[in-house]
């Protein structure tokens, strides 16, 4: 059974390496990943710019469902200006 480190641990280790060595693993990780095909790297950004995209479309899909809640005109900043105005109410009072 193989056991995986986590970046972290990795982190550590690396550090205690001296700096050639580091130099060494910088060349030789850098050598791999120039020989992967680039068409795996763009698949793997497509995917998450596809999974970005369906949040996105979700959220949307959110909004219409509370704009659908409220009937005729809507204007959020009077909304939010009256919200404020109960609230100083409320504060004042308390303080009285």
């Amino acid at each position: 059974m193989t056991s995986q480190a986590t970046l972290e641990q990795l982190e550590r280790q690396i550090a205690q390496l001296p700096p050639h060595e580091q130099l060494k693993l910088i060349a030789h990780i850098s050598e791999q990943l120039s020989t992967r095909p680039l068409d795996r790297l763009i698949v793997v950004e497509e995917a998450l710019s596809q999974q970005g995209e369906r949040e996105a479309d979700e959220v949307l899909a959110l909004c219409d469902l509370a704009a659908e809640m409220w009937e005729g005109e809507f204007d959020a900043a009077e909304e939010v200006r009256q919200m404020r105005q109960e609230r100083d109410k409320q504060v004042w009072l308390s303080r009285s």
